[in-house]
């Protein structure tokens, strides 16, 4: 209902707590998944449920993350430094030993394809017709509380309600993107940071003063109000986020019980700050020495060395060196964590859930057989998982295979992807999608919508944001390498599915969730990757391709739900009241990794200790798993679209139901839009078709290494 944009730094006006998460969520993504993709989303239960007109940046990422597990790195670290620790590549960086051609002489847009730069006269043509729009912002929040106690007075004072509120949220939209993509383009734009705090701090006060929306609104039965939609066409697009509202009213307490909590929202938040201080700011980092160098282990140069050093004992170091880092604080991050822990099983309690799994899936009405499904598939799915550490052992040369092994590539791979080689590629490899969706890509690429280059103080990594009245925006930082060709694929899934989101949904509903976001992003990877097998001749080129499609469901698939497994399993402890210890904690992850690898990898003692690196089971649990459930579901739909064992037309069908899926937006639950379009996650078929492409993956993989290393003998 009243959809309020809160900013993309993370910034969301009441509640503390959720701020944080949000926060946090973008680090671990950047740092853990290889690189940043922000894309906006408003919540969609709103009429403000949490508070009034609270907005929300939701973040999906994406996932370049082969043959690894995602892991902490620097946030601060710069786009020319690898600032993931134990993602193979990102999209910040090369492909193992390529180099990043920095565009450091492109200081000036002015020397730059006009369509390769953002073009952010689409929102406003000058700071004058921003200050004009604030000014009309300012005037409806001096409106909006005048309906306290008015709201549900009659159908018509609810409209005028709503559309005031909408007014607000799509302002908002404008006037705070307009400045922040300034600043994400360079970070010294003094005039754009005034700016953005301007707004901040005009919202900060606003939302105290709406605080009442959310109560009131609830005090009308829901019959009373249905029947209001039913009776006025002009409330019909509000209809899924009232029943949404309705549908949590169970959780939300009488206002003493609700003011109470509130007063210990801050100090929640400190044991996230304690993380992120002893972890970041406290952090001391060893120092090892290589051909005669010293250097300083941090998470970026240990993802340099284990990606591109192809000397195993060299890789060794590097991981001893880092791990012990965290290691020589264990007992600390225990003892954080456990706050954590006990914080989510009291929150839970309070708001009457019946477990922490439940509390984090209800908000989507996600069951948590959902959950536990997907934790069970991939374990009993593992083999094509084994298999591939076993080629990759074989083909490295490697007597025993540790966890530091994971992201060296097998081979070689040199060449240089220019953008306009990479966006023909893309263009032409989602021709299966119809010529609709080509037309929308191009574009996407064609007016302005993307800021491609590295350029001085601009934002590292990449993103997707939309915004309803305007078009989608794009941030790249394109290396010419294979990724950089990877992620505009997967950035352009996204801008598209929002082009069709805003074309087929009102303003209310246009705005869908993570849970099928990256849907669409990762489902024009596979089309990409099967367009660039189909056109290449290089057989080393063919494995290098494999392999980043094989890393993306070793880590997005596999490793998130390993995570995920993880997380429910260490919230158990506190909920059977176990005692958490480090011991306990190692202990989850060490089976973990004994029942996803069996004894393909080697365990060192220090690799238990992985749990204290991963900022997300701090800052945001239970959130990894959407992008294991997002990435089935992207396997699913493209097996039903491309796969010739289905008749012409049953493919036609699967097509048109894909693109409804990305025209539905944020219209109905993540779970019910996702088995219209033909994908049941509540079957283990859906996840266990996962280790079906794999498997299809390293037979590719297998004849190709053949090629290449005709005379390598079979272990």
């Amino acid at each position: 209902m009243i959809f309020f944009y809160n900013k993309l730094k993370f910034f969301v006006i009441i509640l503390k707590f959720f701020c944080n998460n949000i926060e946090n969520i973008v680090k671990y993504n950047k740092q853990y998944l290889g690189g940043t993709v922000l894309k906006k989303r408003k919540i969609i239960f709103t009429i403000l449920i949490i508070t009034a007109l609270n907005a929300t940046a939701l973040i999906t990422h994406k996932k370049k993350q082969n043959n690894t597990l995602p892991l902490t790195t620097d946030t601060s670290s710069k786009i020319s430094t690898i600032n993931n620790s134990d993602t193979k590549i990102l999209k910040e960086n090369p492909m193992p030993n390529t180099k990043i051609e920095k565009q450091e002489n492109l200081t000036s847009i002015t020397k730059v394809d006009t369509n390769e730069v953002w073009n952010l006269s689409d929102i406003y043509p000058n700071w004058e017709a921003w200050e004009a729009d604030v000014i009309l912002m300012k005037q409806i929040m001096k409106e909006i509380p005048l309906y306290k106690g008015k709201i549900g007075e009659s159908p018509e004072r609810f409209i005028q309600f709503t559309e005031r509120s909408e007014k607000l949220s799509r302002l908002v939209d404008k006037i705070y993107l307009y400045p922040y993509l300034m600043k994400d383009l360079d970070s010294k734009n003094q005039v754009a940071s005034e700016k953005l705090q301007e707004i901040e701090g005009l919202y900060t006060k606003f939302g105290t003063e709406t605080a009442f929306i959310t109560p009131e609104i609830l005090k009308i039965p829901k019959d009373k109000i249905m029947e209001w939609v039913s009776l006025h066409p002009i409330l019909k697009s509000q209809k899924f986020s009232l029943n949404e509202l309705y549908r949590l009213q169970a959780h939300v307490l009488d206002e003493k019980s609700e003011k109470l909590l509130s007063y210990f929202s801050q100090f929640n938040t400190s044991v996230n700050d304690i993380y992120q201080e002893l972890s970041t700011s406290d952090i001391a980092f060893n120092t090892i020495n290589i051909n005669g160098i010293d250097i300083e282990i941090t998470n970026g140069a240990y993802s340099k060395i284990t990606a591109t050093d192809r000397n195993q004992e060299n890789r060794k170091k590097a991981f001893e060196a880092l791990y012990n880092s965290y290691n020589i604080n264990k007992k600390t991050y225990a003892a954080i964590y456990r706050g954590i822990l006990q914080r989510s099983v009291a929150s839970s309690k309070a708001k009457n859930y019946n477990s922490t799994l439940e509390k984090s899936l209800e908000p989507k009405n996600i069951s948590p057989e959902i959950y536990l499904t997907l934790l069970a598939s991939a374990k009993e799915n593992n083999a094509p998982l084994q298999r591939y550490i076993n080629l990759r052992k074989k083909y490295l040369g490697l007597a025993e295979y540790h966890y530091y092994d994971n992201q060296i590539n097998i081979v070689e791979y040199n060449r240089d992807f220019p953008y306009n080689t990479s966006k023909d590629l893309v263009i032409n490899s989602v021709k299966p999608l119809g010529a609709e969706y080509q037309e929308n890509l191009k574009t996407a690429l064609s007016n302005g919508w993307l800021d491609v280059s590295e350029k001085s103080n601009k934002r590292s990594g990449a993103y997707s944001i939309n915004i309803f009245d305007v078009h989608p925006y794009m941030l790249l930082n394109y290396n010419n390498t294979m990724n950089a060709a990877y992620t505009l694929a997967h950035e352009l899934g996204h801008t598209v599915h929002s082009m069709y989101s805003t074309k087929y949904q009102p303003y209310a509903t246009s705005n869908y969730t993570i849970f099928v976001a990256e849907v669409a992003s990762t489902f024009n990877e596979r089309l990409l990757l099967d367009h660039m097998l189909s056109v290449s001749t290089d057989s080393k080129e063919k494995i290098a391709l494999i392999e980043q499609s094989l890393g993306n469901i070793l880590g997005t698939f596999y490793m998130q739900t390993l995570f995920a497994d993880y997380e429910y399993q260490a919230h158990k402890l506190v909920e059977n009241n176990i005692p958490v210890t480090p011991e306990a904690l190692d202990g989850i992850m060490s089976k973990l990794f004994k029942e996803y690898y069996g004894d393909t990898v080697a365990t060192d003692e220090l690799q238990k200790i992985i749990w204290a690196r991963i900022p997300h089971f701090f800052n945001s649990p239970y959130y990894v798993y959407q992008y294991a459930t997002s990435f089935a579901a992207s396997a699913t739909l493209y097996d039903k679209i491309t796969n010739t064992k289905y008749t012409p037309e049953e493919r036609a069908l699967s097509l048109e139901k894909y693109l409804t899926l990305l025209k539905s937006g944020g219209n109905d639950q993540p779970m019910n839009q996702l088995s219209k379009a033909g994908v049941d996650l509540t079957h283990k078929d859906s996840f266990s078709g996962i280790s079906i492409e794999f498997n299809r993956l390293l037979d590719l993989l297998e004849i190709e290494l053949e090629k290449e290393f005709p005379s390598k003998p079979s272990n």
